[in-house]
C-alpha cells in the first residue's frame, strides 16, 4: 500500500509543478503518472550511482553536501526521464533543477499530509 501511495504522490507533485513552472509540461494526471513510474524506476537503477559518481569526483564533497548532489541528481534524472518518455518535456537544465526543487517541496509535504491522515 505504501508504494502505491508513494506513487500518487509523487504523480500529484509532477503534476503540480508542470502547472506551476514554464518549460516543465506534462501530458495530464494519467501522463504525471507514467512519468512518475518512469522517474521511480530510473531513480532506483541510476539514482544511487550517480549519487556516488558525484560524491567521489567532488572528493567527498559531494556527500558532504548532499542535499545538493541529491538535488543536482534528480534534475539529471529528470532529464533522463525527459528523454525516455514521451509524456514529460523539460526545456532545459535550469528548468530541470528549478523541477527538482518543485518536485522534492510538493512531494515532501504530500508524504507528510499522507502520514498526518492516516
Amino acid at each position: 500500500m505504501g508504494l502505491l501511495v508513494s506513487w500518487l504522490v509523487m504523480s500529484a507533485a509532477f503534476w503540480l509543478t508542470a502547472q506551476l513552472l514554464p518549460g516543465f509540461s506534462v501530458k495530464g494526471f494519467r501522463g504525471a503518472i507514467w512519468v512518475a513510474a518512469i522517474f521511480g524506476v530510473i531513480n532506483w537503477l541510476i539514482g544511487w550511482f550517480l549519487f556516488g559518481v558525484i560524491g567521489i569526483m567532488s572528493l567527498g564533497i559531494g556527500f558532504l553536501l548532499s542535499f545538493l548532489t541529491r538535488w543536482l541528481v534528480n534534475a539529471i534524472l529528470l532529464k533522463v526521464t525527459d528523454k525516455v518518455s514521451s509524456n514529460l518535456s523539460i526545456q532545459d537544465f535550469s528548468t530541470a533543477l528549478f523541477g527538482a526543487l518543485l518536485l522534492s517541496l510538493f512531494a515532501t509535504a504530500g508524504q507528510a499530509l499522507v502520514r498526518f491522515l492516516l
